[in-house]
């Protein structure tokens, strides 16, 4: 995307601002498709007329996750995955904006950020903010006070000069908090918004480019259904309408006239329906788990031969992410210096004490900001406790190494892969040779890492069924997705609890996939509008 396009759109999310209410309740009762009761006043065939404008709709059905993406065409019959990377239907969800303010999406974006950024000395310059005078108080020949010295004011030091351009991730987190939080591109500041709409825009390309041939070649693309967790992230009662009055800002941008909108995890479980068609004729509960990058969202669905309700959703901030931050801190914050002792001279004796570590800690569980480390106030303090030469200042050299070479998206990455390794193996290798970082954690050490968290994931499911006064007997099948729900600790709970009842279901396309039948069978709601 050229500059004059990325500066006229973000013109266009500074200025146009919408105003809608709450979040759309989906509708409760509703009919599968594929099993509508016939026209009794119109019997015999449809109309060639007819059949041709039935050709001719499609269900367009967007799943822009926390992690990745994906996209989905519901042709009345079929669905068929749109590929959006060259030899994937799954897009990484990421945007990544150069020095000219040219833009590359999904893994573009990932690429582009480590071939220019990763192992690269950051160069963070102090701020001029401009100069002071001071006097020395006597007054001059010609009754002026006499000037002592002049003196260039810094600001914070926080200008990276070496940077080649910023990759933003997982701003689908981002999208609940109320303040509308706008994000540094080197001396712009963009919203959300203009930093969503880039995915979006390759997204409404790759849909025109892969319209089915059972449909026709005339049939718009100018709508869609658009996922969204039951709660979004943060603590704001509104959250959900400030992430949806973005999200909307954000279609439109890209050419999405006509949205609705439906829950994640009802979308995961209507696509799980129109597949298993011919259980039509069973009375089920059944109970959606959608275990994705940034959100645990569920929902409880009675299905009712060709017809099935909606019996309650629940959602918490609890995802992928949350587990490699956890995994961050237990396996190499120790590693690089949290809890080791400080010694130095003070005015009348030695001073020891805990290095404070705490004030890395958020910077470094934030990658994309992690650079900001490199400043005096951080480095300063880490080149002192290295200068003792004692055992601990080679975990002190470990971070002074990844804050200088910015090396946090490498190490971030390296962590993902080990959680996907351990969803595989009884074992597996963290390897950062950059960092000289290298062990075997084990899948039952892991488990225990994260215990926390599938305690909460656990008491998430409790949370849902006493509300709805159900019990975990009376279940009849749990539809498994998401990308976490691959973790074996995660299986093993839901098999515990329900026995015999859990099935996986295409983990990261069956949100898509629901969308693009929701659209084409109208389940979804519009925003509400004031």
């Amino acid at each position: 995307m050229p500059l004059f396009k990325l500066l006229q759109l973000e013109n266009f999310c500074l200025i146009v601002q919408q105003d809608r209410s709450a979040l759309p309740v989906p509708n409760h009762q509703n009919s599968l498709p594929g099993f509508d009761t016939p026209n009794q006043d119109s019997p015999g065939e449809e109309s060639a007329a007819s059949q041709s404008k039935k050709r001719a709709l499609i269900g367009i059905g967007i799943d822009y996750g926390t992690s990745n993406s994906a996209a989905a065409i519901f042709d009345g019959t079929k669905v068929h995955l749109v590929q959006l990377e060259r030899h994937s239907v799954i897009m990484p969800s990421a945007t990544y904006i150069d020095k000219d303010f040219q833009i590359s999406t999904g893994q573009s974006a990932i690429s582009h950020y480590i071939q220019s950024n990763t192992g690269r000395t950051v160069e963070l310059s102090a701020e001029i903010l401009g100069e002071s005078r001071t006097t020395t108080g006597q007054i001059g020949d010609k009754g002026l006070p006499e000037e002592g010295s002049t003196q260039t004011l810094y600001g914070q030091s926080f200008v990276d000069g070496g940077q080649q351009g910023r990759l933003f991730r997982g701003i689908k987190r981002l999208l609940g908090s109320t303040d509308s939080p706008r994000l540094m591109v080197f001396d712009r500041a963009f919203r959300l918004v203009a930093l969503i709409t880039p995915l979006l825009l390759r997204i409404r390309r790759s849909i025109e480019q892969q319209i089915p041939n059972s449909v026709s070649a005339s049939a718009a693309t100018d709508h869609a259904c658009i996922g969204h967790p039951v709660n979004f992230e943060g603590s704001a009662e509104n959250r959900n309408q400030a992430a949806l009055d973005m999200l909307s800002e954000a279609y439109g941008y890209a050419e999405f006239v006509n949205q609705s909108y439906y829950p994640e995890p009802i979308a995961a479980a209507l696509s799980y329906l129109h597949e298993n068609q011919e259980q039509s004729a069973q009375s089920q509960l059944l109970l959606a788990v959608d275990f994705g990058g940034g959100t645990l969202d569920l929902c409880v669905i009675r299905r009712e031969q060709a017809d099935f309700e909606v019996i309650a959703t629940h959602g918490i901030g609890l995802g992928g992410d949350h587990i490699d931050q956890v995994m961050f801190k237990k396996l190499l914050f120790p590693l690089l210096g949290k809890g080791e002792r400080w010694k130095r001279a003070g005015e009348d004796r030695e001073i020891e004490t805990l290095f404070p570590f705490e004030e890395y800690e958020d910077l470094l569980l934030n990658w994309a900001i992690s650079y900001m480390l490199n400043q005096n106030k951080f480095t300063t303090p880490l080149m002192k406790r290295i200068s003792v030469g004692d055992e601990a200042s080679i975990k002190f050299q470990r971070l002074y190494d990844m804050i200088k070479s910015n090396y946090s998206y490498l190490v971030f990455q390296c962590i993902k892969e080990l959680k996907a390794e351990l969803s595989e193996a009884d074992s597996a290798k963290l390897d950062i040779p950059e960092l000289d970082i290298e062990f075997e954690l084990s899948r039952e050490e892991f488990e225990v890492m994260i215990g926390d968290l599938l305690d909460k994931f656990s008491q998430s499911i409790s949370d849902l069924l006493q509300r709805v006064k159900l019990e975990s007997g009376d279940i009849d099948l749990v539809i498994r997705t998401g990308g976490s729900s691959l973790i074996p600790a995660v299986k093993r709970i839901l098999e515990a609890r329900f026995p015999g009842k859990v099935i996986e279901h295409d983990p990261f396309t069956s949100v898509a996939a629901g969308l693009a039948i929701a659209d084409y069978e109208g389940l979804g709601d519009k925003l509400a509008q004031e």
